[in-house]
């Protein structure tokens, strides 16, 4: 089952956090981030599918010396729709942060300025989709299908792809 099939079933299920709500929020997000940053939606989709891809990297590291409850604190403490510094700095090295700048100016052709800014917004809004999975009544409890599907890379798992299908699924 792909990444936006395990979006589905966490909005679906009472018991997961995941809400239309929480999706829309997140999609009102990267279209806003699109405005301030001078771009078209699909621009900003895939900077945030990029740093998507960095975002599972690191949380792949941090599930193997750490753990999966580890990783699960990250996502409930920095997921979110507002510029957090500390989710970027609290999982991506310095030197990851800078690489990510230099492949989404050459891919997205956005100025390093603006990238500097919309990356401590990008990271917290992966985690908050991963929070989707997330046990509604005690969230470091049980399983998070959403975050396993994304760290496994199971089908789908590019986060661009995902919101462009929530922006569908919620008719946007």
């Amino acid at each position: 089952m792909g990444l936006f099939d395990q979006i589905l079933g966490a909005i679906e299920n009472p018991n997961q956090q995941g809400s239309v709500g929480q999706i829309g929020n997140i999609i009102n997000t990267v279209e806003q981030l699109s405005n301030s940053a001078g771009t078209d939606s699909s621009t900003m989709q895939s900077a945030l599918g990029i740093v998507g891809n960095y975002v599972r990297s690191a949380l792949q590291e941090k599930q193997a010396s750490e753990g999966n409850e580890a990783v699960q604190d990250v996502v409930n403490q920095f997921g979110g729709t507002s510029s957090n510094p500390e989710a970027v700095n609290s999982i991506l090295s310095p030197v990851i942060q800078q690489e990510i700048g230099q492949v989404l100016q050459e891919r997205t052709g956005l100025d390093a300025g603006v990238v500097e800014q919309l990356l401590p917004m990008l990271v917290p809004v992966v985690l908050h989709l991963l929070q989707s999975g997330s046990h509604a009544q005690d969230p470091q409890g049980g399983e998070n299908p959403v975050l396993n599907s994304f760290l496994q890379g199971e089908g789908g798992f590019n986060i661009a792809n995902v919101v462009q299908m929530a922006s569908q699924f919620l008719g946007r």
